[in-house]
């Protein structure tokens, strides 16, 4: 079966409830987090934001882990992104009273956003239009090549004297 050009594995209804909860959960994490990322991080609306990207990330990571026990050979690899991503994300927000001068908390929930978004890519990139037509390790890097610049600048912006 496919949706939208994707296929979906027939792995069972237990598979397809998981998957049908992740990708929600994984939208949701991806607009959560662009919020809290363009907002202010002493402010309300980037606390509200963070904790319901945080929250949508367990919901991925719970799904995702279902669907890897269940197809553990094909999904192997993306249960160590969502390990990764998670690990990020409570460093990030075990830091997030900022005892480095954000910088902890920033380059961790970056890097969160990052892992998450790489697992995307490596899954379904090469079922995306344009995505196609790379190669397969681009799907691992360009990401990144695109993420830490953006967090760096964060850290650096953050970082200049008021």
């Amino acid at each position: 079966m496919d949706v939208l050009g994707i296929p979906i594995p027939d792995a069972g209804p237990v598979f397809l409830v998981a998957l049908s909860l992740h990708v929600v959960a994984g939208l949701a994490c991806v607009s959560c987090g662009v919020v809290a990322m363009l907002t202010r991080r002493t402010g309300a609306r980037h606390r509200r934001y963070g904790r319901a990207y945080l929250w949508g990330l367990a919901v991925v990571f719970a799904t995702m882990s279902v669907m890897s026990a269940i197809r553990w050979r094909e999904n192997a690899h993306l249960f160590g992104l969502g390990v990764l991503a998670v690990a990020a994300a409570c460093i990030g927000y075990l830091d997030r009273r900022g005892r480095q001068r954000d910088r902890v908390h920033i380059a961790a929930m970056g890097l969160s956003y990052v892992v998450l978004l790489t697992a995307f890519y490596v899954d379904n990139g090469p079922h995306l239009p344009l995505w196609e037509h790379l190669p397969a390790w681009t799907f691992w890097v360009l990401p990144a090549l695109a993420g830490f610049p953006l967090i760096v600048r964060a850290i650096r912006t953050r970082e200049r004297p008021s």
